[in-house]
């Protein structure tokens, strides 16, 4: 997938931590912090979806889900 430029505006403090953390060699470049930013924080925002569906899940309901039928194929298991 290609890249695309997008311009964006900060504060100054923000440019100047920005900055200062390139400098540093802790990224390589600015667009290389604010990608790795936005990644981390589109991560989160996904994690945090689901968790909230997920928490929505009748925990009795999805265990008798993932046991239904368990009762008659036990006896078919091979033993080990």
């Amino acid at each position: 997938m290609g890249a695309v430029k997008v311009a964006i505006t900060m504060d100054e403090d923000l440019f100047r931590k920005v900055d200062l953390l390139v400098k540093k060699g802790v990224f390589s470049s600015r667009s290389g912090l604010i990608r790795e930013a936005l990644k981390e924080k589109l991560d989160r925002i996904r994690m945090e979806s689901l968790a909230v569906e997920c928490a929505k899940l009748d925990p009795d309901f999805e265990k008798a889900l993932a046991e239904e039928g368990f009762s008659t194929e036990v006896d078919r298991w091979p033993q080990y």
